[in-house]
């Protein structure tokens, strides 16, 4: 079995990345038998300018996309594409647009005790802000996530007092940025095959069966 790792260059309150992850897994799921996947969340922010506490997320949704017909209708479809895969999108309870460098902190820190862990923050970071409308730019409610999903609370609110990371995020982001990245989702496979946006689940896994194949046909030649 070839196994393939997935960088996944996305941001909390991207509303496509959320749907792009859960495409992914039924992608993997559908290739499970044949292809291992191993997956690494990566930063990326789209709204580097909010301040700490966050800004009024309706209002400034409002002015992003050109109104409150358009932020209905963006949102009226993403609500369907959810629902297609599991998600149960409540944009109607996000009420802070916040800074996500100290959610994205976080997941780096998940990391640390491995990609399972790290799969669990950034699926509860997720949830927390779509479909539970919670302020992943809170402290409180990052410690809450970390316990959660089975980190050290009082190790990760010591860290959020701090600036440990911040620099490691920002540069992340850069290098992301100088390598073309400029929207998020954005899969790196094997560190050299690039797929962006929320593919859906059919393209995900032809594209893991094609890359797998040239990786294994690769290897044979090396014999």
């Amino acid at each position: 079995m070839e196994r393939i790792t997935i960088d996944i260059v996305s941001d909390i309150v991207c509303p496509w990345c959320y749907l792009g992850k859960a495409r992914l897994e039924l992608a993997i799921a559908d290739v499970q038998d044949e292809i291992g996947v191993d997956i690494n969340w990566r930063p990326y922010r789209l709204n580097p300018e909010h301040p700490p506490e966050g800004v009024d997320h309706q209002k400034h949704l409002a002015e992003k996309l050109g109104g409150k017909d358009a932020v209905e209708r963006s949102h009226g479809m993403l609500t369907k594409l959810g629902e297609e895969v599991g998600i149960r999108y409540n944009f109607e309870a996000i009420k802070i647009g916040p800074n996500t460098l100290d959610a994205h902190r976080l997941l780096h820190w998940a990391l640390m005790e491995g990609r399972e862990a790290q799969d669990r923050v950034a699926s509860a970071l997720f949830k927390a802000n779509f479909e539970e409308g919670r302020n992943v730019g809170d402290h409180a409610v990052l410690a809450d996530i970390a316990e959660a999903c089975g980190l050290d609370r009082k190790v990760i609110e010591n860290l959020l007092k701090t600036d440990a990371d911040k620099e490691t995020v920002l540069s992340e982001i850069d290098a992301a940025q100088k390598m073309g990245v400029n929207g998020v989702p954005f899969f790196i496979i094997d560190g050299q095959y690039a797929v962006s946006g929320a593919q859906t689940p059919d393209v995900l896994s032809n594209a893991l069966r094609e890359i797998a194949k040239l990786k294994g046909e690769a290897r044979k030649s090396m014999i």
